[in-house]
């Protein structure tokens, strides 16, 4: 089996690229750039064999190539919520047509299915069954649920769209939720980190993602799907306290406005669709998430 990620050179796409790696998957790679900063930290030598091509995810025919000889694509490529608030237009054509792109080159190369990420702040703060983003990122990736929807109904591709909330683990640096992985690198040098918001929110420890990911590309399964990828609700003080224990010579605070998500999000058929998958504990994964900046120190 051969796959296509999208958004390689960041966090998610480096360990989706692992996960893929490890099952004896051959990967290609599409980014804007060849930045293997942080597939070089989680595969070490095995990043600089990988099969990268640097093209912008709004160019459809660079995606189209990409594509060709590919039997999946994972697709991660996107701008974070910030960068959507600063550049709507932008962030509309990187994950709105960035994702038409992707759909519209796998059926082109006959492709029977495409994973792609969404987002559990499709839901907003009011609840977690009815959608009703209130950002921009969270606006636009509803929109690709409905445009993968289109696709089953006209083309016949499958399609499963994740909706995690909160990722985190190892290397997980920018966007507005990579507090709680921040303050686990800092925890292993010993630092102290202060985390910028309040509240509660479901965590979900990366690996995990990248394993609902690789389950995807690997079962046969039809309809326009998109599904909430759950992990373990924790309030902020809840994370503070465990990163407290684990790493007893940082101290890990907190304050700011609540994500504008809910905490809580329903329940969706995932082992249905795709079998079983992996759900580390929140502890379980903040702990590794430590152990790996130790190790990685420097």
């Amino acid at each position: 089996m051969k796959v296509l990620v999208t958004g390689g050179a960041g966090f998610l796409g480096a360990w989706v690229i692992d996960r893929f790696q490890k099952s004896g998957a051959e990967v290609r790679v599409l980014d804007m750039k060849d930045d293997r900063t942080v597939a070089r930290k989680i595969m070490g030598t095995e990043a600089e064999d990988l099969d990268w091509r640097v093209a912008d995810i709004r160019d459809g025919d660079a995606v189209k190539a990409a594509a060709e000889g590919c039997d999946s694509i994972a697709h991660l490529a996107a701008l974070l919520t910030p960068d959507c608030a600063a550049n709507p237009v932008l962030g509309a054509q990187v994950l709105l047509i960035g994702t038409l792109n992707v759909f519209q080159a796998a059926k082109a190369h006959g492709m029977k299915s495409v994973a792609y990420a969404s987002s559990g702040a499709v839901f907003g703060g009011d609840d977690g069954v009815h959608p009703y983003p209130v950002t921009h990122y969270a606006a636009f990736k509803l929109a690709c649920e409905g445009a993968a929807r289109a696709y089953w109904q006209e083309a016949g591709i499958a399609s499963v769209g994740f909706r995690p909330a909160v990722i985190y683990g190892p290397f997980r640096e920018t966007g507005m939720t990579a507090g709680p992985s921040l303050a686990c690198r800092a925890a292993a040098s010993g630092d102290s980190y202060h985390l910028g918001y309040s509240g509660a929110a479901d965590m979900i420890f990366v690996d995990d993602v990248a394993a609902a990911f690789h389950a995807a590309a690997t079962h046969s399964f039809e309809g326009a799907h998109a599904l909430n990828l759950k992990g373990e609700v924790a309030d902020v003080a809840d994370i503070a306290a465990a990163i407290n224990a684990l790493a007893p010579a940082t101290t890990v605070t907190w304050k700011g406005d609540p994500i504008p998500m809910h905490p809580e999000l329903a329940d969706s058929p995932l082992e249905t669709l795709l079998g079983a998958l992996p759900r580390t504990s929140l502890r379980d994964g903040l702990a590794k998430t430590i152990e790996y900046y130790r190790q990685h120190s420097g």
